[in-house]
């Protein structure tokens, strides 16, 4: 088990940070909760938002596949604090119904944990990005869709 820490993140609240240098291609950490229907996902997810922008509370609805999402606003799962990051050291594998993230490159001990969260462009206004690489592009967006992006900016 790799050995991780929470802490105050300069990207958004809190977030993960290595506790130990780890190797590309570990299995980092898997990000665990309740496994419940789409329908029940969207309903949690608009719930969370509308809280959310009140200052008191965030996200956690994981897509899991075309009929299941993860409801991750458990205790138990430190992975919910992982940050998005335009140029991340992470990222997602799902496999056999499990949601991994996975060392894109080696991250060294004190480095914090980042993925791209691959968001679409629906309210991407909605969703600034505060990471701070030199390749942000300034919206929680997938990779993807950031040759749309200068379009829509204009």
């Amino acid at each position: 088990m790799v050995k991780l820490r929470i802490e105050r993140s300069r990207i958004h609240g809190s977030g993960v940070f290595a506790d130990e240098d780890i190797p590309k291609g570990t299995k980092v950490i898997e990000y665990v909760g309740e496994k419940i229907t789409k329908e029940e996902g969207a309903k949690r997810e608009e719930e969370q938002m509308k809280k959310a922008k009140h200052g008191e509370g965030t996200v956690y609805i994981f897509e899991l596949d075309d009929k299941w999402d993860i409801d991750g606003d458990v205790p138990y799962n430190d992975a919910r604090f992982i940050n998005h990051s335009c140029d991340p050291n992470c990222e997602v594998e799902i496999k056999d119904g499990h949601i991994w993230i996975i060392a894109l490159r080696d991250i060294k001990k004190g480095e914090e944990l980042s993925y791209d969260y691959g968001f679409d462009l629906e309210f991407y206004q909605q969703f600034p990005c505060r990471c701070g690489s030199p390749k942000c592009v300034g919206f929680i967006v997938g990779q993807e869709h950031w040759d749309k992006l200068p379009k829509l900016k204009r």
